[in-house]
């Protein structure tokens, strides 16, 4: 159940406290790595887990590495963001990490551009770890940038559609069989919005970025695009028709549901994303885009209805490539200053490589396994509609943001254009995403 900051102010913030970093770092995995493995030592790992069952299941997690390495003891320090990670790599020194998991996939370019992370390749070398027989390629992209490895995939998420069972039915729709394609979707989520006056009793879904989890990436996972970027570097985003044809169907969505003033005004109303009266959970929406963990924290809230899980819906043209979906998860690295990087390359191969490690702590967290003998393990035992997102994640049309030097800037200045489109700020979409693009490339021409 990752209590994560997923929103783009949260993910602002991180890159900016990141910034510092280019400049600050020091140290490598070739002049830092002098320690013996089998000696007996203290590592210190830094995560970010924070509710009371997170802990416990990470602290469950080290507890087995200690039994495999009784000459490694780990000090857990937990409730770390990446501004308290940024602070701590910068500072250096015996009271900082060995050992960092980080939740912002995003940030991985910066981490890996500034040196904020150790280079992995030397240990992955001499542990002949074959990260191709290891890892699903999604995950490997989005835990490296530009060839330089900083970071390995601890679990990952898969984001599909949530949707009301009863809700269905009470509008005359198929409960077993959710909407594959978004002129589908629009159609049942009209029928599955309930007006009230001038606001709703249910609404269908929440689609305006301001939204919880409909952000700009999660969206454009569902239509075929080739990246944020193209092969010199620059933003795609103008280029590529396919970014137009999302944010087209995005605005028609909202304005289908009601408009922006109305449907905005309704999300205020909202509970917390991560309490017990998140607006799927109460039927305030009847469909919710969300990520693997929403299935528990639906399920802890007793909703009163039964909860379906599907893939998101895909383009129109696009349906041969239905169930695949967004990927991201945590990613685990090494401090660029540690002392102890031979001891700690050990917590991260064993956390993130060993099958039977990885299947536990994906039950104990919720979350999906991040390995492609973990995915298919005969010890897992999740519920059964939880078998959607381990289909998402071998998916192999599934997707990711791309890395960047500067994190995830860009995709905070396409999240601000595609918030003033979807509001009637901005009409000529054409020229919104030109200006977007340059913006973009000016922003990363200066972080280099």
């Amino acid at each position: 159940m990752p209590v994560r900051p997923r929103r783009a102010a949260a993910a602002l913030a991180a890159t900016a406290a990141l910034a510092l970093l280019s400049s600050a770092c020091t140290g490598s995995a070739n002049d830092a790595a002098a320690d013996d493995p089998k000696a007996e030592t203290t590592i210190t790992f830094w995560h970010g887990w924070s509710d009371p069952a997170e802990v416990k299941a990470i602290e469950a997690n080290v507890a087995r590495f200690e039994k495999a390495h009784p000459n490694i003891k780990v000090k857990l320090v937990g409730n770390i963001n990446d501004d308290k990670l940024g602070q701590a790599l910068r500072a250096g020194g015996s009271n900082g990490p060995d050992v960092v998991s980080s939740f912002t996939t995003s940030n991985v370019g910066k981490f890996c551009a500034s040196g904020a992370l150790a280079d992995l390749k030397p240990f992955i070398e001499k542990s002949k770890l074959d990260l191709d027989k290891t890892f699903p390629k999604v995950l490997q992209d989005y835990t490296q940038f530009e060839g330089r490895r900083c970071s390995l995939p601890l679990l990952s998420d898969a984001y599909g559609l949530y949707y009301n069972k009863d809700a269905f039915r009470e509008a005359g729709l198929d409960p077993e069989a959710p909407p594959k394609t978004w002129s589908e979707f629009t159609e049942v989520a009209r029928k599955l919005t309930k007006p009230k006056g001038d606001s709703y009793e249910r609404l269908g879904f929440m689609p305006t970025y301001l939204g919880y989890e409909t952000v700009v990436s999660h969206y454009m996972s569902q239509w075929k695009h080739g990246g944020y970027f193209d092969a010199d570097g620059k933003s795609a985003v103008a280029k590529d028709p396919a970014f137009a044809e999302m944010m087209t169907y995005q605005k028609s969505l909202v304005d289908a549901l009601g408009g922006f003033r109305k449907l905005d005004k309704y999300r205020t109303t909202f509970g917390d994303e991560w309490g017990a009266e998140h607006p799927f959970h109460t039927g305030q929406v009847a469909m919710q885009l969300d990520g693997e963990w929403r299935l528990r924290f639906a399920e802890k809230a007793k909703p009163g209805f039964e909860i379906g899980v599907a893939p998101l819906p895909v383009a129109d043209d696009e349906v041969a490539e239905y169930g695949k979906g967004y990927l991201s998860g945590t990613i685990m690295g090494i401090a660029p200053q540690s002392r102890k990087q031979n001891a700690a390359w050990e917590l991260v191969k064993y956390m993130t490589t060993d099958t039977d490690a990885v299947v536990a702590f994906a039950h104990d967290i919720g979350n999906v396994p991040s390995t492609l003998e973990a995915l298919k393990s005969p010890k897992l035992n999740f519920d059964p509609r939880f078998k959607t997102f381990l289909d998402i994640a071998r998916h192999p049309a599934s997707t990711t943001s791309d890395g960047a030097v500067n994190g995830s800037a860009y995709q905070d200045t396409l999240q601000k254009f595609s918030q003033q489109y979807e509001k009637g700020q901005v009409t000529d979409l054409k020229k919104g995403l030109a200006d977007t693009a340059a913006q973009i490339d000016r922003d990363i021409a200066a972080a280099k």
